[in-house]
Order: structure tokens, then C-alpha cells, then sequence
């Protein structure tokens, strides 16, 4: 029997990246990767490739350890650099905080300590003031932080604004985790190389993401500062994320990183989010969407937009997209690196028509 396309192919969402497909060199790389045998559990030639391609982007401490998912590396990472009556200071609307079912808690009992933000970025004030419980056996020790790099608002952290939290983290006895699952889109658009933004301003360790960017289940924990992260390779067995056909991970991330793969995917994709933003404040403007306001910033894929219920009901009949807060009608419109200029102009059509039908 031939297996045959289950949907339409010409259909685009709004609702995540995560819809997207494989890129095509990805899907090449994976069929050159499949020809004869390789040793398995990371000891053949794709995985040792990258060893050296990811310390050329991270410096020449750092370390990968290719696995399934972002839940899996964000529980490997923090595993690795707290003891088991640590905590993780980390913004509450951030991934391991909110939607990776207590994974962190349940698989390496590790306390989240959510702090309330506006744009999904913490400040050292707010890390200082966390730091207060250190040293008090009846509380949690915050020994870690966690920032994530497109933050879960589509907001940006500077390199600057990183170097401050790892100073202030760095002092106050604390190791830093970045949640990296959109890490191209941000490299994309500060126009700064990895090492900038992550090595040379003191983060410690990195979940570095493919899925979201066109790869299948290909993500990884890089390592920068080993002193602060020991045991992964054991964790990442201990945690189920250890693959035995590890060559099939390694060669989708080597090609995201081929002739800057991942930063095109990522540039186009930031690109039809700010084309998707311009329409709709042009819309704004010309009194064709009553009652539309952008709630955040775009600065990476991500547009964050409030609108009547109903209204978004009706636009989402015609394209798929997620409530972010229903209570309070704000929406999530997002685009991916298979975005064209063409499903982004619809989409805006279709907005224009939602409000239309009032």
C-alpha cells in the first residue's frame, strides 16, 4: 500500500511553528545520513562533527549532547546544574513553568519559582529578591536561572541585558540556563553570532532548539561552562533522551548550521512576522480593525494581539491559531520558516474580514 497525503499541503496556520514541516536540506541531510552503518549512541562521525561545528559557535569548552525534545533538554540542563534541593528561578510564563506537564519537578524535583513579568523577561532585581531564601533550610535554594531566548511573549533579551543577569546570578552563587527553543529567530534578530549573546556574557548551559526552525525531534543541551553542568551525558541517559541512532539528530542540526541554514529559516520567519504586524497596524490605522490592539512587542515571529472573542472565533474558522488568554481575548499569531508572503497577506485578508462580519 502507498502511503498518501493525510491533509492539504496548501493549508498554513498562524498557531505555532511547531506546525511546520521539514525543510527540505534537512530531509537531505537525513537521507545522506542514512547510507551504511555508524556506530550508535553518539559515537558516529554526524555527532562528532558537530562537537566541533558547536564549539566553533560556542567556544571551545562547550559541549553537545544531541536528544528528542526541548521538554527533555530543559530537564537534562537544569538536572544538571542544581542539587536535588535546588530551585529554578525562571519567569511564569516561561516553557518550564507552564506547559511541559511539571517534567522538571516530577522527573529531577526541581522547585520552579515563577516571577511575575510583563514582556516574559526577569531583571537581577527580581533574581536579588529570590535570593533571599538562600541559606533558609525550610525553603527551596534558587541555585539556578532560567531565561528563555525568543522569550515565550516573542520578546528579546540584549546581550547586555544577559550579561547583567549573569552577573547578578553569577554572584550570588547561581548557575544560568537559556531556554533556547527559538535561539535562531533571536541570533536572527539581534544580527549577533551565538557566541555573543550566550558565551561571552557567562551562560552556563543552553537548550538549543531544531524542532521549531525545520528539524524532526532533533534538539540538544550544549554545555559551555562544564564546570557548572556535570553528569549530563549520564542524565541524558537517565532521562530517556539518549538516542541509539544519534547520527540521524546530529546531521539535521549540522545542517541547520550549513551555509547558515537555521539563521535564513529564522530571518524569513522573523520577516513575515513583522510583515504580518505592519498590515495590522495599517489595518488599525484605517479604522478596518475596531477594537485590534498588539499587546506585545514583535521582535522575533511572534505577534501578540487582543480582540473581541467572537471576532477571533470567525477568523479562526478560516485559519488555525491559538487564545493565548481567552478571559482576556488576546490571541497568538505565529509564523514559521515555510511562511510565505502569500499565506501572510491572506491571513490579514481574512482578519479584515472577521471584522467585517460584526
Amino acid at each position: 500500500m502507498t502511503l498518501t497525503s493525510l491533509h492539504d499541503d496548501t493549508r498554513r496556520s498562524f498557531a505555532s511553528d511547531n506546525y511546520a514541516g521539514i525543510h527540505p536540506d534537512v530531509l537531505a541531510a537525513l537521507a545522506t545520513a542514512n547510507g551504511g552503518h555508524q556506530p550508535p549512541y553518539g559515537a558516529d562521525d554526524y555527532t562528532r562533527r558537530l562537537g566541533d561545528v558547536v564549539r566553533d559557535h560556542f567556544g571551545d569548552t562547550a559541549e553537545v549532547y544531541p536528544l528528542f525534545n526541548g521538554t527533555g533538554a530543559n530537564v537534562v540542563a537544569l538536572s544538571a546544574v542544581l542539587p536535588r534541593w535546588g530551585a529554578v528561578v525562571a519567569p511564569l510564563s516561561a516553557h518550564i513553568n507552564t506547559s511541559e506537564g511539571a517534567a522538571p519537578e516530577r522527573l529531577s524535583g526541581i522547585k520552579v519559582i515563577g516571577v511575575d513579568t510583563d514582556d516574559g523577561k526577569v531583571t537581577p532585581a527580581q533574581i536579588e529578591m529570590e535570593a533571599l531564601a538562600l541559606g533558609d533550610e525550610q525553603l527551596a535554594q534558587p541555585l539556578a536561572m532560567s531565561i528563555t531566548q525568543v522569550t515565550e511573549l516573542g520578546t528579546l533579551y540584549t546581550a547586555v541585558q544577559i550579561a547583567e543577569l549573569c552577573e547578578t546570578a553569577h554572584r550570588l552563587g547561581m548557575a544560568v540556563h537559556v531556554d533556547g527553543s527559538r535561539l535562531w529567530n533571536a541570533a536572527a534578530a539581534l544580527r549577533q553570532p551565538f557566541r555573543e549573546f550566550l558565551t561571552d556574557v557567562g551562560v552556563d548551559i543552553v537548550s538549543l532548539g531544531g524542532t521549531k526552525n525545520g528539524t524532526l525531534a532533533a534538539e540538544a543541551v550544549v554545555v559551555i561552562n562544564p564546570e557548572r553542568a556535570p553528569g549530563v551525558g549520564f542524565l541524558r541517559k537517565s532521562t530517556t533522551q539518549l538516542s541509539s541512532k544519534m547520527r540521524f539528530t546530529s546531521a539535521q542540526l549540522l545542517a541547520l548550521f550549513d551555509d547558515d541554514l537555521g539563521i535564513r529559516n529564522a530571518t524569513h520567519s522573523n520577516a513575515m512576522a513583522t510583515r504580518l504586524r505592519t498590515a495590522l497596524e495599517k489595518g488599525i490605522d484605517d479604522g478596518a480593525l475596531p477594537g485590534l490592539s498588539l499587546t506585545q512587542k514583535t521582535e522575533s515571529n511572534t505577534v501578540f494581539a487582543r480582540l473581541p472573542i467572537e471576532i477571533a472565533d470567525r477568523i479562526r474558522e478560516t485559519v488555525h491559531f491559538y487564545d493565548w488568554d481567552r478571559s482576556a481575548g488576546e490571541v497568538r499569531w505565529m509564523t514559521a520558516w515555510d511562511t510565505t508572503v502569500d499565506d501572510v497577506d491572506r491571513f490579514v485578508e481574512a482578519i479584515r474580514w472577521g471584522f467585517a462580519q460584526r
